[in-house]
């Protein structure tokens, strides 16, 4: 629905500023104080590997 969009960018854009290169575990437990009920976050999660992949 991407009401918990906007969180998950924050999130990731914070973590990836810190942290350049972060394993699953670590994406998963940044991402752990934004709830969304639409998806199992494995898709947030690979988006935000291909980011750090990216940079």
């Amino acid at each position: 629905c991407g009401f918990c969009t906007p969180g998950m960018i924050m999130t990731a854009a914070d973590l990836l500023a810190h942290k350049p290169k972060p394993t699953e575990a670590e994406i998963r437990h940044a991402l752990e104080g934004n709830l969304c009920r639409c998806t199992g976050y494995q898709n947030i999660v690979a988006a935000i590997q291909a980011a750090a992949g990216a940079r």
